[in-house]
């Protein structure tokens, strides 16, 4: 805001004074006199105090006691200097040499005063032309002052702006709640428009579906008028053949008249010929031939007249050939288009029926999911934990990422037992007994080591790196317990191997969704074969293997294409949907081109021994093909409880025809838990227990179903070599 007040500050001002001023006029704006106060400008809580104006004598800057008036021909002045010399006269030529002189000194002064107070001014503030108008109102002033004949004009004229001004802005600080009414207004008006818009996307949506529907309606129409058109112009075609053998039968019949009455006309003329050339012969006999031939005119017009009659419709044998080939025609065709439609009516009688069933089923297992949606329980909100795991919403968000129901308890719990086992400081001792497992036979007190996921995935991985170094020396498998505490004990010492052995127990058996510690503490506690951690890393070596061959550049990248066949000669045996579940996980949060898959990053794993989703995919179909695989066997085997030697290895010879007399050994010694040696003193073993056993170890099919080899060979052309 601006305000003006006054306050004595003395600063000479260039002024001229002619009269005294006049009184102000009435209705004029109360403002300081100039002769006794300054102007201040008031922003804020800023102050600008203008100079005082003083009063100078008449005689100072005029000439003879009146004011210069040389702004009046200055101009004047400007255009007798654009002239030529050569067309000035000598009298023109003497007053432009008069009118040579310099700017009035009071003017120099008025434009110096002006220039000083606007270059002192703050033109960066908001009321900046506030600011500049007051100088120009301070010397309008000071030229009032100086014109004392016109000072009441001119005072009256700059009181009628300032009024002018003060009513506007009066009228500008009035209108700014209405500028505030006006947006508040234009924003309830665009959430009426955007509710309203909403309310018709239903209606618009409808009438779109009506446009579809009747566009669908005329798209039917017009093509049934099509049919029909085809329709009209066959008959036209048939009735223009039809009228066209109609003329010609017509044009046929005049002729055959016409010949009729030609022949009449010529027996006439024969028989008037005769007569005359036999009217010297007998009368009676004349009229008897007469008789005669009228008998046969009578008798061949009967004839005519049954021959119009029998063959008056008859066709020309040509035509009807014809005819009847087309007809022939025609009529294999509509048995065939018959069977077609009979087929189609077959098969949407079927799709009906099928449509019907499904309808039942929808309707059924609608009825079960509400049934369900009443009586179960609803879904957790596992957002809620994000707020209660250490590592905040990321770390949930990576825990929870493509994970179960199931698999976040599981998760949960992990995170629960972590921190109960971080604040153990010793475990109790299991005792000595000959059910402890060998490394947890201490009794006492055991230090908690406090290790985390990573500490214990390295141990794991060393002992791994140790063991199958140590059986490649010893040339058999050794047992995995006695050498997880035979290598702690070495690396450790006998005083606190068991300190590991528990705090490494304790972990691996929390952890259950970590890989590598879930599978060692499976095959630590027996419940899993140690053949299946070799087998699965002597896949992926396999793979790593094929897929570094196929990459003749070294790169570490390859092709889709590359990738794909690199992954059918790894995997003969998978089928083309395996395979693109491959391709699909080996591009999840690909960084590469489309075409380019980064098969080296694959088998990388993080610091937790966690590998990623294609790992995980291919031990994924591992396990659901191992236990397709045996659920073959069990039904090969039948409903026989219990199974013998060569009743297994008959089964496995059935559903793997090419198994290799060496894998069917290890097979059968993995299900019986004895050597081959020992075979003849085994007897029968439940069914039940011989899955189990081949489920916890490495087995896997060797070749494909027989089935699938002759689907295989009969694409390719070969299908005639099996009966």
């Amino acid at each position: 805001m601006v305000t003006v007040s006054t306050t004595p500050a003395p600063r000479a001002r260039p002024a001229m004074a002619l009269a005294p001023a006049p009184a102000p006029s009435p209705g004029a704006p109360n403002l300081p006199s100039p002769e006794t106060s300054n102007y201040q400008i008031r922003t804020g809580s800023l102050k600008h105090i203008l100079p005082k104006k003083c009063k100078t004598l008449a005689s100072q800057f005029s000439v003879g006691g009146r004011l210069s008036t040389w702004p009046a021909y200055a101009s004047g002045q400007a255009i007798l200097q654009s002239r030529k010399p050569c067309c000035l006269s000598e009298g023109r030529s003497k007053k432009q040499a008069s009118l040579t002189i310099a700017k009035p000194r009071y003017l120099e002064e008025l434009e110096c005063y002006l220039r000083k107070e606007l270059q002192s001014l703050d033109l960066t503030k908001e009321n900046a032309q506030e600011l500049k108008l007051q100088p120009y109102r301070e010397i309008f002033e000071f030229f009032i002052e100086d014109f004392k004949t016109y000072k009441p004009l001119l005072s009256a004229i700059k009181n009628e702006y300032e009024v002018t001004l003060a009513h506007l802005r009066e009228k500008i600080r009035s209108l700014e709640p209405l500028k505030a009414m006006l947006v508040s207004v234009s924003d309830e008006c665009t959430r009426q428009i955007v509710a309203l818009q909403e309310e018709e996307k239903a209606e618009i949506t409808m009438l779109k579906k009506e446009k579809l529907y009747l566009l669908k309606l005329i798209d039917k129409m017009k093509e049934e008028k099509g049919s029909l058109q085809t329709q009209v112009n066959k008959l036209r075609k048939n009735v223009a053949k039809e009228y066209m053998r109609y003329i010609n039968e017509c044009d046929a019949r005049k002729l055959l008249l016409a010949d009729l009455n030609e022949m009449r006309n010529q027996q006439l003329e024969m028989s008037l010929r005769q007569v005359q050339e036999v009217k010297g012969e007998d009368l009676v006999k004349v009229t008897l031939a007469l008789k005669i031939a009228r008998q046969d005119l009578t008798k061949a017009q009967v004839e005519l007249n049954t021959m119009k009659a029998d063959y008056g419709d008859v066709v020309p044998r040509r035509d009807f050939e014809s005819q009847e080939k087309k007809y022939s025609d025609l009529f294999e065709k509509m048995e065939v288009l018959q069977k077609d439609f009979d087929d189609l009516q077959k098969e949407y009688d079927t799709l009906l029926e099928i449509h019907q069933e499904t309808v039942e089923e929808r309707d059924q297992f609608y009825n079960e999911l509400q049934q369900v949606q009443r009586s179960s329980t609803p879904r957790p909100d596992w957002a809620k934990c994000a707020e209660v795991i250490s590592g905040g919403p990321e770390r949930w968000s990576y825990l929870e990422e493509g994970k179960t129901s199931d698999q976040l308890v599981d998760v949960l719990l992990e995170e629960i037992g972590t921190g109960v086992l971080k604040e153990k400081d010793s475990f109790p001792g299991l005792g000595k007994g000959d059910k402890v497992p060998v490394y947890l036979r201490y009794e006492g007190q055991v230090k908690n080591k406090k290790l985390n996921k990573k500490d214990v995935v390295n141990i794991l991985k060393e002992i791994w790196k140790e063991k199958v170094s140590a059986d490649l020396q010893k040339g058999k498998q050794s047992s995995l317990p006695e050498f997880f505490l035979s290598y702690l004990q070495k690396k450790y010492g006998d005083s606190s191997a068991f300190e590991w052995a528990y705090t490494i127990y304790e972990n691996i058996k929390l952890y259950r969704s970590n890989e590598a510690m879930s599978l060692f503490y499976d095959i630590l506690s027996g419940k899993v074969d140690e053949g299946l951690y070799h087998g699965q890393n002597q896949l992926i070596a396999n793979l790593l293997k094929e897929l570094m061959a196929s990459d003749s550049s070294n790169s570490g990248t390859l092709m889709t294409e590359q990738f794909s066949l690199a992954l059918r000669a790894a995997f003969p045996l998978k089928s083309n949907d395996q395979i693109q579940e491959l391709i699909d996980a080996s591009r999840y949060r690909a960084e590469s081109p489309e075409d380019l898959i980064d098969y080296r990053s694959l088998f990388m794993e993080d610091e937790e021994g966690n590998a990623g989703p294609f790992i995980a995919k291919i031990r994924s179909q591992y396990a659901s093909e191992k236990q397709e695989y045996l659920r073959e066997l069990r039904n090969e085997l039948g409903h026989a409880p219990e199974v013998e030697v060569d009743n297994l290895k008959t089964a496995f010879c059935a559903i793997d025809p090419a198994i290799d007399d060496l894998t069917l050994d290890a097979y059968v010694c993995l299900a019986f838990q004895a050597s081959k040696e020992q075979w003849d003193q085994t007897g029968s073993l439940a069914v039940d227990t011989v899955v189990e056993r081949l489920l916890a170890g490495d087995t896997k099919r060797i070749s494909a179903r027989p089935e699938e080899i002759y689907t295989s060979l009969s694409e390719r052309g070969e299908g005639g070599a099996y009966p």
